[in-house]
């Protein structure tokens, strides 16, 4: 394929932008809806969904780390199925939890080979091999998986006890390890195009973080 013909075809900057201010505004109308019809789930899933979105405007507002618009439709669209999985989507589509479970398993495998990368530019003296941060988002993906999965049986417990509907549930060990497998897929796919494209993430966040230190010391 052709770099150059590939450039011209991805969608401007404005479009980028639109795409995360619609799913925003729906977001928005899914914690309206939740208020109006007394669903807590809907405002609680709609609401964090919501903050969610607006990470990448307060990174780049509050350390002056400017990422890439694509970075923003990333987290937006993440947290937007996940909060229509939990509405409607997840009862009626049985594939719809594989999906949002690999979407948000890259996002921290992003986040996860992000760090590493920085880290690895910072200094010098660090050389962290590609088949190590291969392993390393494994490992980082995995274990928050595993986190995530305790957290909602936690939930459950509560859940049991007290009679109040949370909004995350297990749904028995089949869809755990579903869950950790398509886990696995996110963090395959950011292992293997990652390294190529988090790049020139990873050297903004170190240029902004490790330069107010340099700054500051």
């Amino acid at each position: 394929m052709n770099v150059r013909g590939t450039l011209r075809a991805r969608p401007s900057l404005r479009t980028q932008r639109r795409l995360t201010r619609l799913m925003q505004i729906l977001l928005a109308g899914i914690v309206v809806y939740g208020a109006a019809f007394g669903q807590p789930k809907a405002i609680t899933n709609g609401g964090l969904g919501l903050f969610v979105t607006f990470v990448p405007a307060l990174v780049e507002r509050n350390y002056n780390i400017t990422l890439d618009p694509w970075l923003g439709v990333w987290i937006t669209t993440a947290v937007f199925l996940h909060t229509l999985g939990s509405a409607w989507f997840y009862a009626q589509i049985p594939w719809w939890d594989h999906l949002t479970h690999a979407l948000s398993a890259s996002l921290v495998a992003g986040a996860g080979y992000t760090t590493l990368r920085a880290i690895d530019l910072h200094s010098e003296e660090i050389r962290i091999p590609p088949r190590f941060a291969f392993v390393f988002i494994f490992v980082v993906v995995l274990a928050f998986g595993v986190v995530w999965e305790l957290f909602e049986f936690g939930l459950d417990i509560v859940a049991d006890e007290t009679g109040v509907s949370m909004p995350l549930a297990q749904h028995g060990l089949d869809d755990t390890v579903f869950d950790l497998m398509y886990n696995s897929v996110g963090a395959l796919l950011v292992a293997i195009f990652g390294q190529a494209h988090l790049t020139g993430v990873a050297e903004r966040v170190r240029e902004a973080l490790y330069g107010a230190l340099d700054e500051r010391s």
